[in-house]
Formats: structure tokens, C-alpha cells, sequence
């Protein structure tokens, strides 16, 4: 069991500090979650802007990857900022091997492993979340990556798979001794997916029995509660996903990185026309619907559900770009509002 820590119930580290993981060094304390379908390319890249730690691709299927698909290419892709984390899955270490190496030749300084997915088309393909139910097994595919690359490698896992089998401590400190450099805990079980509030404190015996980093994720969506979050997990950094839906610039503004007063439709259309680039037109406006949703839903005029819809369904981007004008006049912005 590791030492104590530093990060006492009633003490947390500051969130604007700097964290070392292995060689690298992050430039704050709150991380922009890997999220499929959400943290593309596009994404990161406004995520980082606005100040977040670390931004992390959306998860990669590390077989599909391996043999060539141009879909998880795409996800596995530097997206031109300063550090480069890719995220993998699977449940063979043969293709985690061959997906590490891989992201390491496209330029990734960090590799993440997905052991926390709840989705069920991830977890009855004994992906994701599924692998806390063989640890012997799981630890096989880190030790696979770990083994195949030299850049730091970090691991991202729930409690465990319902509340009979909480193991995070057990997976964490054999990962650690394979040779993972952090480690993130999603604080809910698989069998919880997102119902119910994220048991923060149930982290700390993870805290107890590593000492890598710990990052704690889940239900972080302002900074007062990510610091109760680091004071009762006993973690060293937090990790926001869903509450930055329609927000990019949570983390840092999280972290105390982002500037106040952003203007939204000068964030939406760069973020749209980011995506326009990055997947095609066609392809673009498709997957940019969703975004466009969550601002709307987050920073748009109320009751206006005919403007949503227009926005929702223009085929042309010229007529979209008018939309976002429309629904974010000038002077929309955000303060920041972090210490929600």
C-alpha cells in the first residue's frame, strides 16, 4: 500500500498548478474528458484554447485502428496542439500493442486506456468498463502497452463494475506497478452509467493504494465542486466531461485559465466551421448538430424551439452561420462561472 498523501479530506491541491505525468508536464489541474462523439478534433482544439490541463481523443477502437480504419485514423489524428493524447480500447493485446505503436508514430506523447466505457456495445465486446470484471486479463493489455511504446501511459477506469465489486484500488495499484503513469476514476460503477451523483469519496481508497497521480471524474461542473471532489477523493487533479457540452471552455475556466465574457457566436461558428474542415461538409454539418444543440439549449433565447429546429436541420453552411448570428446576437457572452 502507498505512503499517505498530502491531500487531506479538508486540504486540496491548486487546481492552476502544474502536474508531472512521467515526461510530461500539464499546465494546470483540470482535465477535458475523452468523450466518443464529443472530443474530436475540433473539440480539443478549442478546449486547449480556452485553457484545459490536458484534452484527451475521443475513445479509439485500438483493433479497427490497427487494420486500417480510416474512421479511427481519423480519432487517433494530432489535432496540432502542444501535447497529443490518444485514448484506446480493446480487449486484445495484440491490437493494443499494434494501436499504441501506431499513436506513437502519428505523434502521440500520451496513451490513454479505456477501462471505463459503460456503453453496452463496448462492454459485450469485453471492452471498456467489462475488463474490471477480469483483472488478470485487463492487466495483460496494459503491460502489452506499456511494454510497446515510450511515452507515458495512463489508464481511466469507473469504481467497478456494480457495488459487489468495487476494485478500482485493486486495478490501480497493479497498473501502477505495470508501469502506468496516472490514473482517472470515473466515481460511479459501469452498472450505474450515469444515474445517481458520482461518489467522489469512494476514490480515496484508490488514493490509498497508489502514488501516481490520481484524477477523479464525474459530475464535475464548477470549481467549487471539483475542489470538494479533490478533498474527498484525495486526488490530484479532476477530469470534466458531460457538464462541457455546449461550454469547451469549462475546464479552464475551471482551472481559472479561461477568460470571462467569451462571446458564444464567435465560439459556435469558429467551432463549426472547425468541424466543416475537419470531416467534410456533408459529414460536418452532421456531426456538428449536436454541438449546436447544447449551445443553443445552454446560451440560446428561451422558448424559441423554431430557431433550435432551423438550426438543428439548415443543410447549407452559409444559412447556418446566419442561424448562429440570429441565436447569439452581439454581446452574448459568458462570465465565468465556475465556482458553480
Amino acid at each position: 500500500m502507498a505512503a499517505p498523501q498530502p491531500n487531506s479530506p479538508t486540504r486540496a491541491p491548486d487546481l492552476a498548478a502544474s502536474l508531472a505525468i512521467g515526461g510530461l508536464t500539464l499546465r494546470n489541474r483540470v482535465l477535458a474528458a475523452p468523450m466518443s462523439g464529443v472530443s474530436d478534433a475540433p473539440f480539443r482544439r478549442l478546449a486547449w484554447r480556452f485553457g484545459a490541463g490536458l484534452v484527451v481523443s475521443e475513445m479509439v477502437a485500438s483493433e479497427a485502428l490497427a487494420t486500417g480504419d480510416a474512421e479511427m485514423r481519423l480519432k487517433a489524428a494530432a489535432a496540432g496542439l502542444p501535447v497529443h493524447a490518444v485514448q484506446l480500447a480493446g480487449r486484445e493485446a495484440r491490437w493494443m500493442r499494434l494501436a499504441a505503436r501506431i499513436a506513437e508514430d502519428g505523434g502521440a506523447d500520451l496513451i490513454d486506456i479505456n477501462m471505463g466505457c459503460p456503453a453496452k456495445r463496448v462492454t459485450t465486446g469485453y471492452s471498456g468498463a467489462a475488463l474490471m470484471r477480469d483483472l488478470d486479463h485487463a492487466l495483460r493489455l496494459i503491460e502489452a502497452v506499456v511494454d510497446e511504446v515510450d511515452l507515458p501511459v495512463t489508464l481511466k477506469m469507473r469504481l467497478g463494475w456494480d457495488r459487489d465489486s468495487i476494485n478500482a484500488p485493486q486495478l490501480a495499484a497493479r497498473a501502477e506497478q505495470a508501469g502506468v503513469r496516472m490514473v482517472t476514476v470515473h466515481a460511479r460503477t459501469r452498472c450505474q452509467f450515469y444515474e445517481g451523483s458520482a461518489d467522489w469519496a469512494a476514490v480515496r481508497a484508490v488514493r490509498e493504494a497508489i502514488d501516481i497521480p490520481l484524477v477523479v471524474n464525474g459530475d464535475i461542473a464548477g470549481r467549487q465542486g471539483a475542489e470538494r471532489a479533490l478533498r474527498l477523493a484525495g486526488a490530484d487533479a479532476v477530469m470534466v466531461g458531460r457538464a462541457s457540452y455546449g461550454a469547451p471552455w469549462l475546464a479552464g475556466a475551471i482551472a481559472g485559465a479561461s477568460p470571462a465574457g467569451i462571446d458564444i457566436a464567435a465560439v459556435v461558428a469558429a467551432h463549426f466551421e472547425d468541424m466543416l474542415g475537419h470531416y467534410g461538409v456533408f459529414a460536418g454539418l452532421r456531426q456538428a448538430r449536436k454541438h449546436l444543440g447544447w449551445y443553443f439549449d445552454r446560451h440560446g433565447p428561451g422558448g424559441q424551439a423554431t430557431l433550435r429546429g432551423q438550426l438543428m436541420t439548415a443543410t447549407e453552411p452559409a444559412h447556418v452561420l446566419r442561424l448562429i448570428a440570429i441565436a447569439f446576437p452581439a454581446g452574448t457572452t459568458t462570465e465565468r462561472r465556475a465556482a458553480a
